[in-house]
């Protein structure tokens, strides 16, 4: 009974990373392609992001994860709804965007590292432009480039979203990072930590 208990466990981790981490095949050059035409299509008011750039992060794709860095600053509140036209705070018309879309994100094995509120201006800058007045900082893992291209570019209900976003951002920056050192459990450590200790638990409760 204690071996199927801990190669269940096993067998539960391994169904786990093979969703969190995904097979990590690079795009092809089909891929790289299609999604630079995706692109070119749906590139609008609001957008921008450099072609070369975006082509250039897709053709040096490694396969592995990465982590979206992202600053920003609201729109000055109460503001006009998109939809309604009825007063609304910025924070909250992002929010319309950023609940949906973070629901897709996490399906994809994506999910938000750190999210965190402003609480004062630059303390170490040089030859940047002056501080703008940011309001908050995030972070987001993505499993892919695949994905957060499936997730944007190549997805009809985030074209419907991306309005909110604008309407409630004044301006924001995003880049796209790979973690070095980490010092955060990440959810490979939890999820084994997590599934060891029910392993261990039943195994108790069933002697």
């Amino acid at each position: 009974m204690a071996l199927s208990i801990w190669m269940t466990a096993f067998l539960a981790y391994v169904v786990f990373r093979l969703w969190y981490d995904g097979l990590r095949k690079p795009l092809t050059a089909e891929e790289v392609e299609e999604y630079t035409r995706l692109f070119e299509q749906r590139a609008g008011a609001g957008d921008e992001v450099d072609l070369a750039v975006m082509r250039k992060f897709l053709e040096e794709d490694d396969g592995k994860e990465f982590i979206m860095m992202n600053l920003l600053q609201y729109n000055p509140s109460p503001m006009k709804h998109p939809d309604t036209g009825q007063d609304a705070r910025a924070e909250s018309i992002l929010q319309e965007y950023f609940r949906p879309f973070m629901g897709q994100v996490i399906r994809r094995a994506g999910h938000p590292v750190i999210a965190g509120r402003a609480v004062g201006g630059y303390f170490d800058a040089w030859n940047t432009p002056p501080d703008p007045g940011w309001h908050g900082a995030g972070l987001i893992r993505y499993r892919s480039r695949r994905d957060i291209i499936e997730l944007s570019l190549a997805s009809a209900k985030f074209q419907d979203l991306h309005k909110y976003k604008l309407a409630a951002l004044k301006q924001t920056i995003a880049f796209p990072t790979q973690t070095q050192m980490g010092l955060y459990a990440s959810p490979r450590v939890t999820v084994a930590m997590a599934l060891a200790l029910a392993a261990a638990l039943f195994q108790i409760a069933l002697t």
